[in-house]
């Protein structure tokens, strides 16, 4: 465990945590370590969700996906981040999402059940470490209305632009890498691969953009090309 410390400071779940509170709050629960292979899935829409998982090596996609396997990104999860913090925090819930594993992923379970149902008070990390799960929610949400933001817009071309300049401005910069390759990007917009790679060469040719693979520059434009789409 001690060489995942640094990766599991890192997460958002133990902020404002010392590192000897960390270790005394993973005494008392009963985590587990369990290792992914690629292609594999952590859990499906419809299982029951026990734990917050922290992912320590590899990379997850968040997805949803219909009868014939369509398939839609919500969130690429990297070293350092958790999901299933909604799901296990609601134990009569069950997933309405499911983790498919992207590259060969270690990721550490936490039950977070004795904390839901605590009759006592919390200590201090205690309470700092529910704060961070409350805190991350909340962050999911936003998350998940800038992506209705994007899927809402009429053309592709929107949503195309509106997620570039989400990206960039993340980055803080006009020059940026994106995190998905081609496909996944189409599926994080649900759009088709093909009508949006088709769209990203017309912006490209109308002087909005420039690219080499998931390398990205936001030119200025004029506003009457940036809306044709």
């Amino acid at each position: 465990m001690k060489k995942d410390l640094l990766t599991i400071r890192n997460s958002e779940l133990f902020y404002n945590i010392s590192s000897e509170e960390i270790r005394l709050l993973l005494d008392e629960m009963p985590v587990k370590r369990q290792t992914y292979g690629k292609g594999s899935f952590i859990f499906y829409a419809g299982d029951t969700v026990a734990c917050i998982y922290i992912l320590l090596t590899g990379m997850v996609h968040i997805i949803q996906e219909d009868y014939w396997g369509n398939r839609n990104i919500l969130r690429q999860v990297r070293p350092g981040g958790m999901f299933g913090e909604a799901f296990a925090c609601l134990p009569d819930s069950v997933a309405t999402v499911s983790v498919a594993v992207v590259e060969k992923a270690e990721v550490l379970c936490i039950p977070v059940s004795q904390f839901l149902l605590a009759t006592h008070m919390m200590t201090p990390p205690q309470g700092k470490f529910m704060m961070n799960v409350l805190a991350v929610m909340a962050r999911r949400n936003r998350q998940l209305t800038e992506k209705i933001r994007y899927i809402t817009q009429r053309s592709t071309r929107q949503k195309i632009m509106f997620y570039l300049s989400d990206e960039a401005l993340r980055q803080h910069s006009h020059t940026f890498t994106l995190p998905f390759n081609r496909q996944e990007m189409a599926d994080f917009l649900s759009v088709d691969r093909s009508a949006m790679s088709a769209e990203l060469s017309k912006m490209k040719r109308d002087g909005l953009i420039e690219y080499h693979k998931d390398q990205f520059v936001l030119k200025q434009y004029d506003k009457k090309k940036a809306c044709l789409g």
